[in-house]
This record gives structure tokens, C-alpha cells and sequence, in this order.
């Protein structure tokens, strides 16, 4: 099982979840949740142990926002195609993704998580400057990857299934 498939699940993205997280609210609100957190964390100064009730709210907001919203009327939004193409990558032991597919996924990623040591060390040290370079390097590494998810849910779609497996419509479950 990928690490992509084990924080799916962590975050109880199965079946239905897949699909209300695909709504282009729940993704457009999920984006700014690791500045919303540097914010929080960067207030322990000014709030004291305060600054848990904002790390909390961020924390809590993590965790309902990929269910809190209905499934999209529409998958014509980019933000829904990469979720869905998402769940076609967290999928990919199972069932194998297009070739083209298979490399840019985990060098985002890993562009992504470049960012968190910048994020951290600015935060321990007090630096806005390391903290502001950090938080644009896991958000660019983050908004490709779902980029290429975009892409990878057309590829997918286009070719009408993978694997003998239908590719999901706006109200269908992703297959698992």
C-alpha cells in the first residue's frame, strides 16, 4: 500500500469523501490551510498558549473540510479533475497509471515537502523571510501536483477506463 493510498484513509477519503472532496470549494479552501497554520503557529509569541485555539480550528478544519461539501454538479472544473485523478494515484499499485504519469507525481511531492524544513527552521528562528520562501515552495510543489492529477484524470477519462474499471461521473463513487 503507497503512502498516497495510507493518508487517503487517514483522512477517510473513501467511497463517497472522494467525491464531495472534488467539489472546487472543498480543494479552493484546502489550499491556504498550511499558511492558515503558519499563521497560527507564528502567533505563540503574541498569543501564548492561546495560539492552540487557531492551531486547533486549522487542525479541525483539515480533517472536516474533504467532507463537508457535496459532491460537484459538474467535473468540468479543474479543481475536481485533480482530485479525481487523485484518487486514480492512490490507486496506482492496483491499478497502473499511463507511463507519462508515473514520474512527475513524486518529484512534486517532493518539491512540496522541500518547503516544510524552510517553513520550520523560519518558524523556530523567527525568520518571515524563510517562513514566506517555505510556504511558496510546498504551495507551488502542491498546485502542480494537482495540476498533474488534472491531467492524469483526463488522460484517464478520455481513454474511458483504467483497467476494465468505469472512470467515475459526478455522482458515481471512484472505483476503489
Amino acid at each position: 500500500m503507497s503512502v498516497d493510498t495510507r493518508l487517503a484513509k487517514a483522512f477517510g477519503l473513501e467511497d463517497d469523501s472522494w467525491q464531495r472532496h472534488a467539489n472546487p470549494w472543498s480543494v479552493y479552501t484546502r489550499i491556504p490551510i498550511p499558511s492558515l497554520l503558519v499563521g497560527a503557529l507564528w502567533s505563540r509569541h503574541r498569543l501564548g498558549w492561546w495560539s492552540a485555539v487557531p492551531v486547533g480550528l486549522v487542525g479541525a478544519w483539515t480533517v472536516v473540510n474533504p467532507r463537508v461539501f457535496p459532491p460537484p454538479g459538474s467535473l468540468d472544473h479543474w479543481a475536481s479533475r485533480g482530485v479525481l485523478g487523485e484518487t486514480y494515484w492512490t490507486r496506482r499499485d492496483e491499478e497502473p497509471v499511463p507511463g507519462r504519469h508515473r514520474v512527475a507525481p513524486n518529484v512534486l511531492a517532493a518539491l512540496s515537502a522541500l518547503g516544510v524544513p524552510f517553513i520550520v527552521r523560519g518558524l523556530v528562528v523567527r525568520n518571515g523571510w524563510m517562513v514566506a520562501f517555505g510556504l511558496a515552495v510546498e504551495t507551488a510543489g502542491k498546485t502542480w501536483f494537482i495540476d498533474r492529477m488534472a491531467l492524469l484524470y483526463d488522460d484517464v477519462a478520455s481513454a474511458g477506463s483504467v483497467a476494465g474499471t468505469p472512470v467515475p461521473g459526478p455522482t458515481d463513487t471512484p472505483p476503489r
